[in-house]
């Protein structure tokens, strides 16, 4: 029966304090990754502290789910890690608690926060995406003199660059004013001057009313009807209250008002489900249309039934007439306009289908947003259980805590999923992957992933051992390793230098025997090497056999019999007759033609060197076994 134990306590600990560390440190990060997309919306705004906390407390609800993931990743690793590096998860194994009884805990507590992360992207997410693109857009409509910098020209406004000296923010006035503008050309340019001014923005939001005091408007006069007197060059003009209505869209569009409702990240899972509905039928209806459009797109004679069109062609070639023939008949000035009117024609029904499959992408794009949405509630969410048992595992292997590796290990399992997530989004979105498999495609990398990783720590496999990839690596590229003996600093017996010699001379013996009766530089038959089980277990005896007197041998004085052990190679048994030991893995890769072409050739290789090596091995006998006779001998005196 399932009950609270110390152990799941303590673990529990470990884990809570790192995770709540974690979290705001990753939120963090998100946050400011977020931040740079609206930076040119918030810097010279002259934003109040209330705005400001509004901004980034909308921000923070909105990129809440996707912190949790990566907080639970970092934090198991080094939780784990930490346990493992102080040698506590050795304690609790030889406790007779396995792996999985240590994570049990923390297993419930990843179901949890998926539950947690599912609510945020249901209930919070879609109303605070809301708000933070109302207040965004309030933002936008925000006075422009608060876009206007001090001491510096702003061209934010068309045709106009405007320096404004000081500006006073409590009330909305500027001081030291210059205004350039041009009407039409650089000759066509107006330089106004004023003390001081106010900006507003008319009601509808599309332009900007400049009320100017005390200044001057100095204005060239060249492209008007006095530009060719000489007494008249320009015109200047002192007032003490000016107003200028400038022309200024300042982002303010009821269309953002109706898109921030109708976001799909603005909607819950039951509103999405229920709005799909709508829109597939109102997709339905606008396809419907088009296709009644397109029914009698090239022919304009509707009123026609199918037997009058049956006899219409029927009449046309009984007369042997084509198109060309009566195109022929016109004369040249009808021609022309026949091909005029046809251009025209052809020019008006592309231009239309553009625009209605421009707008028929568009629907169906919204559809997919929809769809894409939906499926992200839930794959966000399993994420958080899928990072666990890829963070806890990996912290059980690596045994290393703090944040050093475990830091490393997580941005590049994050940046794995981060890609995979991305592209997956932006091809079911662009319609070139459907959006179940664009949506599912880190999720199903991933899952299995986190099942090796904690099939791995359960069992205790070593899965960051170096060596033993490098070992597996040199097997399939087919790298020779080579021998190291050396002499031994401590000799209990000396070798029977009597045995070795007979056990190399039968070596000797075989090994021309074999190379007799096996064509080693002979193509062997592929159905032979990938669907009939066999080793070769004539060369494995003799290698044993040479194994045995080398074994030894090795534990010999002399030099030269030393020298001469190193030059016998490491023999591959079992690699010039087949790819794999087990027959299932031979079949596999006979039939995936590609990878049984390379591993066919690579037998070859085998095959091949094996020739060479029974032949060196029978050079380095016929050397060895003279010394080692004189000194077996020696050992007989």
């Amino acid at each position: 029966m399932f009950g609270i134990k110390k152990l799941d306590i303590f673990i529990t600990k470990q884990f809570g304090l790192l995770f709540v560390g974690t979290f705001f440190i990753c939120q963090f990060v998100l946050m400011m990754q977020f931040l740079w997309r609206y930076v040119d919306e918030l810097i010279g705004k002259g934003l109040s502290l209330e705005i400001m906390a509004q901004f980034f407390w909308y921000m923070g609800l909105m990129l809440m789910p996707q912190a949790f993931p990566l907080a639970i990743l970092l934090s198991s690793l080094i939780a784990f890690g930490n346990l493992g590096e102080s040698s506590e998860l050795t304690a609790i194994k030889a406790a007779g608690i396995s792996l999985l009884q240590a994570f049990r805990p923390l297993i419930v507590i990843s179901i949890l926060m998926a539950g947690v992360s599912f609510y945020f992207q249901n209930v919070v997410g879609p109303q605070a995406n809301q708000d933070f693109y109302r207040l965004l857009l309030g933002m936008k409509q925000k006075s422009p003199e608060a876009n206007i910098p001090e001491g510096m020209f702003y061209d934010g406004i068309p045709n106009t660059n405007i320096y404004v000296q000081k500006k006073d923010m409590n009330t909305g006035m500027l001081y030291g004013i210059m205004v350039y503008r041009m009407t039409g050309s650089y000759e066509d340019q107006a330089i106004i001057l004023a003390d001081s001014g106010m900006m507003q923005s008319t009601a509808e939001k599309k332009h900007l009313l400049l009320t100017l005091y005390n200044g001057v408007w100095n204005e060239s006069m060249r492209s008007q009807d006095l530009a060719g007197t000489a007494n008249v060059p320009y015109r200047r003009e002192t007032f003490s209250t000016k107003r200028i209505v400038m022309d200024f869209d300042g982002g303010f569009n009821m269309a953002d008002v109706n898109e921030i409702a109708g976001d799909a990240r603005a909607k819950s899972l039951g509103k999405i489900l229920h709005d799909l509905d709508s829109i597939k039928e109102f997709n339905d209806s606008v396809g419907h249309a088009y296709y009644g459009e397109a029914k009698t797109y090239y022919f304009h004679l509707p009123e026609l039934s199918k037997n009058d069109s049956l006899k219409i062609v029927k009449q046309v070639a009984e007369k042997s007439e084509n198109f060309d023939t009566l195109f022929n008949r016109l004369s040249d000035q009808q021609k022309q306009e026949a091909v005029k009117i046809a251009m025209n024609n052809v020019q008006s029904s592309v231009t239309d289908l553009e625009m209605k499959a421009t707008y028929a992408k568009a629907l169906h794009r919204r559809t997919r947003t929809h769809q894409i949405q939906a499926i992200l509630k839930f794959t966000l969410a399993f994420t958080c259980i899928i990072f666990f048992f890829i963070g806890a595992p990996l912290g059980a292997i690596i045994r290393k805590g703090g944040l050093g590796v475990p830091v490393i290990i997580s941005v590049l399992v994050f940046i794995v999923y981060y890609i995979l997530d991305s592209t997956g989004q932006k091809m079911a979105r662009d319609d070139q992957w459907t959006v179940w498999y664009g949506m599912t495609i880190s999720t199903v990398v991933l899952t299995p992933l986190a099942a090796f990783f904690t099939y791995k720590a359960n069992n205790d496999s070593v899965v960051f051992n170096i060596d033993l990839y490098k070992h597996l690596a040199m097997q399939v590229l087919g790298l020779r390793t080579k021998r190291h003996i050396y002499r031994k600093e401590v000799i209990i017996e000396d070798p029977k230098y009597g045995e070795d010699a007979k056990m190399l001379e039968e070596v000797n013996r075989e090994i021309t025997e074999y190379s007799e009766h096996h064509k080693l530089l002979r193509w062997p038959n592929p159905i032979n090497v990938f669907f009939h089980a066999g080793d070769d277990q004539e060369i494995e005896r003799i290698n044993e056999v040479m194994e045995n007197a080398i074994e030894d041998l090795s534990y010999t004085k002399d030099k030269l019999i030393l020298t001469e052990l190193n030059n016998y190679p490491v023999i591959a048994t079992h690699a010039h007759t087949r790819p794999f030991r087990q027959k299932g893995l031979n079949i596999a890769t006979g039939l995936i033609l590609p990878i049984g072409i390379f591993f066919y050739f690579r037998m070859l290789r085998f095959r091949f060197r094996l020739y060479k090596d029974l032949r060196h091995i029978r050079q380095t006998s016929e050397r060895i076994i003279p010394r080692v006779k004189e000194l077996a001998e020696k050992q007989g005196n």
